[in-house]
């Protein structure tokens, strides 16, 4: 086993319409607006940025994404990702109801030299603060549709 690969899944369900959620996850440079674990998002160019995040444990990961799929008709985001975290990462966003589903897929080696030191004991640790980080993304994004702001 490679302790230092992980693959996350989580489910948002959201009572926002579908384009609406599609919309505001393909606006990557608004994340930390609504997700305050995502710490900053500075543009290259039109398919590739530098994302810092930091969810409760005190490290930051710097990784840039490219935009790999890009098709609103799927409800599908796609990105490659590099640097502290190599893999990918997808929204997928389905209708459902009068609301959306979002399923958030991703898969990543960690590269953060700290972090591989630490990839045994605090493997438990790492995936819980990657929870953390997800159900605050969730409360953010369902608060930033319904126009209000996220209070963590």
């Amino acid at each position: 086993m490679d302790w230092n690969h992980y693959r996350f899944r989580s489910l948002w369900p959201l009572p926002a319409p579908a384009p609406d959620v599609y919309r505001a996850l393909e606006r990557i440079e608004d994340y930390p607006r609504w997700w305050h674990q995502v710490r900053e998002v500075t543009r290259i160019d039109d398919t590739t940025g530098v994302i810092r995040v930091r969810s409760l444990l005190p490290y930051d990961l710097r990784t840039t994404v490219r935009e790999g799929r890009r098709d609103p008709a799927a409800g599908v985001l796609e990105v490659a990702m590099s640097g502290d975290m190599e893999g990918w990462a997808r929204w997928t966003v389905v209708p459902r109801g009068s609301g959306t589903v979002v399923r958030y897929d991703q898969e990543v080696v960690v590269g953060k030299p700290l972090l591989r030191r630490l990839a045994v004991p605090g493997r438990p640790l790492f995936r819980a603060n990657h929870r953390l980080m997800m159900r605050a993304g969730r409360r953010g994004l369902a608060a930033h549709l319904a126009g209000g702001r996220q209070a963590v």
